[in-house]
């Protein structure tokens, strides 16, 4: 693996060693993407395995964040976050502004574009719909995630930023060998 996939383990491990986070998504727990290994640091007991169920996953995240935790929310492809729109684009985008800013619960959500070297998955797998959420969403940042020396510094602002933002960070499959 890459500088870029060395920086990603490095923010998960920041973030798995803050006292209010917990992490949630298909294979955070048990292997079956690039982003598990990632996670390899972070305590299990922080770990909590989703089905394949991206709207409740995200609804899941959403009662997290107004409970008080920050939820990191991981969904390894664009491909799959779409089915979660609802929840993120209605509610978690929205809280703040329905509630007069009583509400501003604060989640990240880690998103892949998912790598077509060495093998490509096809489109159904590859898609990057970073700049159609950007349109969307209006409270939550979108930020990509292009470089190593990026990678940490973004999600230790995602963690600790207090303007009541929630923030997706985009990544690039590709890149956990390639940079």
């Amino acid at each position: 693996m890459g500088k870029y996939y060395d920086e990603l383990q490095k923010a998960m491990t920041y973030l798995g060693q803050q006292e209010d986070t917990v992490f949630l998504g298909q294979a955070v727990e048990y292997k079956g993407t690039g982003m598990t290994n990632t996670l390899k640091n972070v305590p299990r007991k922080k770990l909590i395995e989703m089905p394949v169920n991206e709207e409740m996953q995200m609804g899941i995240t959403n009662g997290l964040a107004i409970g008080g935790l920050v939820p990191i929310s991981i969904y390894p492809r664009w491909n799959f976050l779409i089915l979660a729109a609802n929840q993120l684009v209605n509610h978690l985008d929205k809280y703040s502004i329905y509630t007069d800013g009583q509400y501003a619960p604060k989640a990240i959500v880690r998103v892949g574009v998912g790598s077509i070297r060495p093998l490509n998955p096809q489109i159904q797998h590859t898609g990057d719909f970073t700049e159609g959420f950007k349109h969307m969403l209006e409270t939550i940042d979108v930020i990509e995630l292009r470089e190593p020396e990026d990678i940490l510094p973004a999600y230790k602002k995602a963690y600790s930023r207090t303007d009541g933002k929630s923030t997706i960070l985009v990544e690039w499959g590709d890149f956990y060998n390639e940079k």
